[in-house]
């Protein structure tokens, strides 16, 4: 009997091929290729390693390496919303002090939904560094309308935060953006659960 075989994660080899003056069309089909397998793909949500290297794939091969293959991807699909679940964990890993900052600002003006109670109250960088790993990590191990809706939660928190926390025109623009995300990745969980997201 033929063993079961893990699926393959995107490598340094599917990064590789992208660089240089590829058709950016050739680009974008390849990387809601990867998406999807990532999505849709067997999984064994026991195995550690798999949601360990999906975690850290920007880790590994850069948040510019992701964006070359999502990032003109259609905000609400597959691909898209990966994206930003990846440069949700990258912004919250490298400012873990200003996002619990945040988030625990937006508790206070927003309801939080309870996908992501869990959180300790205040939450702690350290605390927000495993909200968006295991946001990241549940691509794999859980329903991914309820990984959508735990990040949206998250990013609106942290967007509302921001903004009653600065008067800096940029901040404020970037709190809009943050809020906007909420919204794409709430209406990309709803049609998720409709069995429409692509």
């Amino acid at each position: 009997m033929e063993r079961h075989r893990k699926p393959a994660l995107p490598g340094a080899d599917v990064f590789e091929a992208l660089t240089g003056d590829e058709d950016p069309a050739v680009r974008a089909e390849a990387g809601v290729r990867v998406a999807t397998v990532l999505v849709r793909g067997p999984h064994d949500t026991g195995d550690v390693e798999l949601v360990e290297r999906v975690v850290t794939l920007t880790d590994e091969h850069g948040l510019d390496a992701v964006a070359d293959l999502w990032a003109t991807a259609p905000a609400e699909s597959i691909a898209g919303v990966l994206f930003r679940l990846y440069l949700i964990r990258a912004w919250v890993r490298a400012n873990p002090v200003q996002a619990a900052r945040e988030f625990e600002a937006g508790k206070g003006f927003t309801p939080v939904d309870e996908v992501i109670a869990g959180v300790a109250d205040p939450p702690t960088p350290a605390e927000v560094i495993r909200l968006v790993d295991a946001v990241v990590g549940g691509v794999v191990t859980g329903e991914f309308s309820d990984i959508l809706d735990r990040a949206a939660s998250f990013a609106h928190a942290v967007g509302i935060g921001r903004a009653h926390l600065h008067d800096d025109p940029d901040q404020l623009r970037s709190a809009a953006r943050l809020v906007e995300t909420s919204r794409v990745l709430q209406s990309a969980a709803r049609t998720e659960r409709l069995g429409q997201l692509s």
